[in-house]
């Protein structure tokens, strides 16, 4: 039998379908809130015999001399808008990537077309605007595939000083709550450089900047890569085949020294650590059947689930992911499909917290 009680085809694997990616959660072990400290979230270290718990911050004992550890240095914007149409109803905007440079001045204002998503959906048609602030608003151009808008940004401004001004952190759906002023600094990797996610690269969170102070002290090297997050990440595998999921697109790019700085690590015995699927998505779209680290830039839409031969990576740090997600499908690919299911009922046993402000695991090299 399948995990959804089907009876299941002879020779089909388990993970090979996409309901064999649920598991029941309650309510009460999702994360609303970030943990007081960073690098105080709980581990989960998923070893190949048996799971054992720290917290985040003894990670370091896992890195040998020599190691590198590759992070995802994207930054979060504030993408959500809220506003008002003219009949006074509430709006909201949901900026998922520029489709255009800015254009304008002090004199005459400024405007830059980006996609979007709307609420409510069915009332923010072609033509109808949403106030945002005095001087700031968004116009609907027209409709764009996936239901998204194309929506033109107006400001008196620099539309990024509007954003900056009255954009709201984009928070997941499941958070269920309106951000506050801690999610501006917590929602936010403390490494957060180039901005265009709209999600954060949540195995980073934890970090804190001695934490990688200290990992190069023992000899490990850092390495940065940038992929930024898109809606895509949140949305569930619909189809009961994987294979038939539409993969959505990030935009990701990985500098020559960096490459470099990994490809060194690697030749002279280092593993390397991918600091989230981010970081494991990047680096598998980048790396070649010889196992090197080429420098690029573009998008990618990879899809990793069982099987799935890894070229790049050794150890992967991550959350813990929806169910029927993209998300933890590569995490089984990578840690093995029974073990991860079983490290989820572990964590849901000895009650972990869950999703992007939850706790974290990690699946160390095979050799350790």
């Amino acid at each position: 039998m399948s995990s959804d009680g089907a009876p299941r085809s002879p020779g089909v694997a388990r993970g090979s379908r996409t309901s064999d990616y649920d598991y029941d959660l309650p309510p009460a072990r999702i994360a609303r809130f970030p943990a007081p400290l960073r690098d105080e979230a709980r581990l989960l270290v998923v070893g190949q015999q048996r799971f054992t718990h720290r917290v985040f911050r003894d990670l370091l004992d896992l890195f040998r001399a020599g190691d590198v550890l590759v992070l995802n240095d994207t930054r979060v914007f504030p993408a959500r808008l809220v506003g008002f149409k003219p009949t006074g109803a509430r709006a909201e905007i949901l900026l998922i990537r520029p489709r255009g440079e800015e254009s304008g001045d002090r004199q005459t204002g400024y405007t830059q077309p980006w996609e979007a998503l709307v609420r409510p959906g069915g009332k923010l048609k072609p033509g109808r605007v949403v106030d945002i602030a005095e001087g700031f608003r968004g116009q609907i151009v027209d409709s764009v595939e996936g239901g998204g808008r194309l929506v033109e940004l107006r400001s008196t401004r620099p539309v990024a000083e509007s954003l900056a001004l009255h954009g709201h952190v984009p928070l997941p759906p499941y958070i269920d709550r309106e951000d506050e002023p801690v999610d501006r600094e917590r929602y936010q990797t403390v490494y957060a450089r180039e901005s265009g996610s709209v999600a954060a690269p949540t195995a980073g969170l934890h970090f804190t900047r001695e934490l990688l102070d200290e990992a190069t002290v023992r000899g490990v090297s850092i390495a940065r890569t940038l992929l930024h997050v898109g809606i895509g990440t949140f949305r569930p595998v619909e189809e009961d085949d994987p294979g038939a999921h539409p993969m959505h697109r990030e935009v990701y790019r990985v500098e020559p020294e960096e490459a470099e700085r990994i490809n060194a690590a690697r030749s002279a015995g280092g593993r390397v650590w991918a600091v989230g699927t981010t970081v494991v998505r990047t680096l598998e779209t980048v790396t070649g059947e010889d196992g090197r680290v080429r420098p690029g830039q573009g998008e990618t839409d990879l899809f990793i689930r069982p099987p799935y031969r890894f070229r790049a990576v050794d150890g992967l740090i991550t959350n813990f992911h929806l169910p029927r997600s993209t998300l933890l499908m590569l995490v089984a690919a990578f840690a093995g499909y029974e073990r991860t299911m079983d490290a989820y009922g572990v964590a849901v046993e000895e009650g972990y917290r869950f999703y992007s402000y939850g706790d974290s695991m990690v699946i160390p090299p095979s050799s350790d």
